[in-house]
């Protein structure tokens, strides 16, 4: 997920949690517009649309987020508010009992949103024994962080950032090599690349790295940064340290 929509998706779910439903709409209408794969966003709008008497627009959000989690009790819970509202009932009993049997079925299964947090949280334990040195720990939550949630880039790019400074740079130039499978458009992920491959010796790879980033988007002032320290290290034997 990349800094932006990360940020979008903060606002909204910070406007929703305190009941700012004008304000989180505004954001989480921009969030769905750039990414449809977020079931809890298109639940919030759900509950944005219904506040406002919107019952159409909120049935719409609810069974958008059903489509892309079947198994979210809430949106489903709240689909079948909605539809009784519509009168609708035998459509809410439907979905009403559904859900019911899903959770009966499914009693340890996760939301994704609530993954999501717990993932987030052990990221933040993380990154304090990481900035007290503690690599060991922080490996390891964020470890845990990506048990839950693989596909977030952010929280293992932490992680590779922790290998380098370890010392373990085999690990941290797999975990480099998993982010950008997963999203090679991630720059972030493209710079800090450059920095374990330096890191490990390999200069001239990681010339090639932070030069691919400036083809992807010229001026990045990251890669222009690294790209310049390595040069002046040819004259004075400096060291590539991350910022």
């Amino acid at each position: 997920m990349d800094e932006a929509l990360k940020q979008l998706l903060t606002l909204g779910r910070g406007y929703f949690e305190k009941k700012q439903y004008s304000q989180a709409e505004k954001y989480l209408t921009q969030v769905v517009e750039q990414n449809q794969s977020f079931a809890d966003v298109y639940n919030m709008l759900g509950i944005v649309y219904h506040d406002a008497g919107q019952f159409a627009r909120a049935q719409r959000a609810f069974e958008a987020a059903l489509r892309i989690n079947p198994a979210y009790t809430d949106a489903a819970l709240n689909l079948a508010v909605i539809y009784n509202d519509l009168g609708k009932y035998s459509e809410a009993k439907q979905v009403y009992q559904a859900a019911l049997t899903r959770q009966r079925t499914s009693p340890n299964h996760i939301d994704p949103y609530v993954k999501g947090k717990i993932a987030n949280m052990y990221s933040e334990i993380a990154d304090v024994f990481s900035s007290s040195g503690m690599l060991d720990e922080a490996i390891g939550e964020y470890r845990r962080a990506l048990g839950l949630c693989p596909t977030f880039v952010d929280i293992r790019l932490k992680l590779a950032d922790a290998c380098r400074d370890k010392g373990d740079h085999a690990e941290s130039l797999a975990q480099f090599d998993e982010i950008l499978k997963i999203n090679p458009n991630y720059l972030p992920g493209r710079v800090h690349y450059g920095i374990a491959l330096y890191s490990a010796g390999r200069r001239e790879d990681a010339v090639r790295c932070w030069e691919d980033v400036l083809e992807r988007n010229p001026g990045n002032r990251s890669a222009e940064m690294y790209l310049n320290l390595v040069k002046d290290n040819t004259k004075d034997n400096t060291k590539v340290d991350q910022p």
